[in-house]
């Protein structure tokens, strides 16, 4: 059959312009209606779009900004529902791409991920057209065994030699699934009798820990004035000397040290807290240590900087990171590890699943929904397969040291540079400086409004935070397209920027 220029054949042209029968009929749309008359047509213009956007994601601007009340008008969102053809569905996938945030652009430094693999894209595609949940062997045959593969593979890296894990929604949940753990370990009761009439259980985390924590203290009912944060040092780690005063006075005052969290990477300055440090601190007072290593976690995968960053993991209780950071998979995938055999399964699985999973009995071990924290499971397994096949861990050690040696190299042009500053030393990925003021001009107020221009201008997407009371903007690296002559272009077209706003005050 003869092709045309975009790919298409004759066949499919003719089907667009006629449209399918189904659409052309009058009155309303059937409630349900077979899609399979429309499945060719509807995977060829898909693919066309999919190729198209993929090619071009590296050129031009990483975004068409436009005000929020400007897109709405733009979009036209109120068009009536259930009368739309195909040819409309897919003029609103158009709208969406061109409105969208190019995430595989270079100039998006703005957030701890990027556009994802080509491997794990494909596993998303793949996984949205069987939709099955990852709850049942029954159900998800496939993706159970690679979840549990990818999972071994995980441990052996890690060094947890009798331990479990299990995919989560991400960090977040995994931050507090470790925090539950803690918690029904310290009182095996608690998990049916609740916090009445108990011991005062108290968590530790770095001033500059995830927010993630304090959601978990709240939800599992220990409140958040039990979550103590503790100082943190010149390097942005938690303060140790601190932290061991602080396990002391509630130990003497006859509360339960229960919990203590350590960062693998802040948000803000990418400070990782001393694990081993932290461990003769356990070893003393008998807290459960988890690692959120949700953003630097992915430091495991290269032995020099897992030496550099994670000394100790092998010995903490519990351990996750995301993948869809630093390694590049498809939002989300995000890994829990537990040092202990059995305690994962024990901790989520409370309630008689067997109505919804008693068929599946057969297969217990194999039904991961059954002490997953939620019922549905999203399969996230095979694009994180794919992925982990197609680089291997030398291939993500290598991605990770290179953004390793950008985030160095970008330190250094800044410290050259006569416009720019670090706010502080760089402590791992994260790179966080400014532009350089006169004096009688606030520091944070422009800096604030630079980012914002280079926003709407379309020059990069940047990340921001503060340090004590001193607004950075937070360069991250997180984008295998970004490469020295990229960052140098960077900070040219910032510094420009920077002078053009500095000569309007």
């Amino acid at each position: 059959m003869q092709k045309l220029s975009d790919g298409m054949t004759h066949r499919s042209a003719s089907y667009i312009s006629s449209r399918p029968r189904m659409e052309q009929q009058k009155g309303p749309v059937p409630a349900v209606q077979d899609d399979r008359f429309n499945e060719a047509f509807v995977f060829e213009k898909l693919m066309s779009i999919v190729k198209t956007y993929r090619r071009e994601a590296h050129r031009g601007k990483f975004i068409e900004y436009h005000e929020p009340e400007d897109l709405k008008m733009l979009l036209n969102l109120d068009q009536k529902e259930g009368e739309l053809n195909w040819d409309q569905l897919f003029e609103w996938v158009g709208q969406y791409l061109k409105h969208s945030v190019v995430t595989h652009h270079p100039r998006f430094v703005n957030r701890m991920w990027s556009g994802a693999n080509l491997p794990s894209v494909v596993g998303e595609i793949i996984t949205a057209i069987s939709n099955t949940s990852a709850g049942t062997f029954e159900s998800a045959p496939v993706s159970t065994l690679m979840e549990m593969y990818m999972i071994q593979r995980m441990l052996d890296l890690v060094g947890f030699s009798n331990g479990e894990g299990q995919m989560t929604t991400g960090s977040s949940n995994a931050n507090m699934i470790a925090m539950m753990a803690a918690r029904n370990r310290a009182n095996t009761n608690i998990s049916q009798s609740g916090l009445f009439a108990q011991q005062e259980l108290f968590s530790f985390v770095s001033e500059d820990s995830h927010y993630s924590l304090d959601k978990a203290a709240n939800i599992l009912g220990m409140g958040a004035n039990h979550l103590l944060k503790i100082p943190l040092n010149e390097q942005g780690q938690m303060d140790i000397l601190v932290l061991e005063t602080r396990l002391q006075e509630i130990t003497n005052s006859g509360g339960t040290a229960l919990f203590v969290c350590a960062t693998a990477g802040t948000t803000v300055r990418g400070a990782y807290d001393p694990i081993d440090l932290i461990l003769e601190l356990r070893d003393k007072y008998g807290f459960w240590l988890h690692v959120d290593g949700a953003w630097g976690g992915a430091a495991i995968f290269s032995p020099k900087l897992r030496s550099m960053f994670l000394k100790g993991i092998e010995k903490v209780d519990s351990f996750t990171w995301d993948f869809h950071k630093m390694a590049g998979t498809a939002l989300m995938c995000n890994v829990l590890l537990f040092n202990h055999g059995e305690l994962l399964k024990k901790t989520s699985h409370i309630g008689d699943t067997r109505y919804i999973f008693g068929g599946a009995a057969e297969h217990d071990e194999f039904n991961l929904g059954s002490f997953s924290l939620q019922c549905g499971r999203r399969v996230d397994s095979l694009k994180w397969f794919l992925d982990w096949k197609f680089y291997g861990q030398s291939g993500f050690a290598r991605r990770v040291e290179t953004y390793y040696q950008l985030c160095e190299t970008a330190e250094n042009m800044i410290n050259q540079s006569k416009k720019l500053e670090m706010v502080v030393p760089r402590e791992s990925f994260n790179v966080c400086f400014r532009f350089v003021v006169p004096a009688g001009i606030s520091s944070n107020e422009f800096n604030q409004k630079l980012r914002i221009q280079l926003h709407r201008k379309q020059i990069g997407l940047i990340g921001s935070g503060y340090i004590g009371p001193e607004y950075c903007l937070r360069l991250i690296i997180a984008n295998p397209c970004i490469d020295e002559k990229e960052l140098e272009s960077f900070f040219y077209e910032l510094i420009n920027e920077g002078n053009l706003l500095l000569g309007k005050i």
